[in-house]
C-alpha cells in the first residue's frame, strides 16, 4: 500500500516515539521490516534528529564468531579502523602504485624529494 509523505512521517513518529512496536507497525500498515526502518529514518531527518547506526545483538554476535573464525591480520585491523576518506585514500595510492609497477618503476620518497627508481631494466625497450 502507498502512503503519502506525512502518512510515513506518522508511522516513523509513532515508532520513534514507542506508541507503535515495530513489528505491530507491519502488520498494521502491511510494510515490511526495511520500510518501517526507512520511515524512522525519514522521520528522524525530518525532525533533525541524529541517526544513530545500532548493532542489533545477533548482527554483533555473527560478526564476532566470523572473525573468531577467519585470522584477521594486523593490517586488516588497521584498515577496519580508518574512516571511509582514509580507505579512498589508501585505495588510490595502492592503484597508483599498481600502474607505476606495471610501467616499470616505483616511487621512492615523497614531495621536493621524489625519487623514480626502475624495477629492472628488461621491462624497458632497448
Amino acid at each position: 500500500m502507498l502512503y503519502t509523505k506525512e502518512e510515513r512521517l506518522a508511522i516513523g513518529e509513532q515508532l520513534y516515539k514507542h506508541e507503535i512496536r515495530q513489528k505491530d507497525a507491519m502488520a498494521k500498515y502491511n510494510i515490511s521490516k526495511a520500510t518501517a526502518e526507512k520511515y524512522l529514518r525519514a522521520y528522524k531527518e525530518h525532525n533533525g534528529i541524529p541517526i544513530i547506526a545500532q548493532k542489533s545483538a545477533s548482527s554483533a554476535s555473527e560478526m564476532q564468531s566470523v572473525k573468531s573464525k577467519s585470522s584477521v591480520t594486523p593490517e586488516m585491523e588497521e584498515y577496519m579502523s580508518m574512516s571511509k576518506e582514509e580507505l579512498i585514500r589508501e585505495l588510490v595510492q595502492a592503484k597508483a602504485n599498481e600502474l607505476r609497477a606495471k610501467k616499470g618503476y616505483e616511487v621512492k620518497g615523497a614531495g621536493a624529494n621524489k625519487e623514480f627508481v626502475p624495477l629492472n631494466n628488461k621491462n624497458s625497450k632497448s
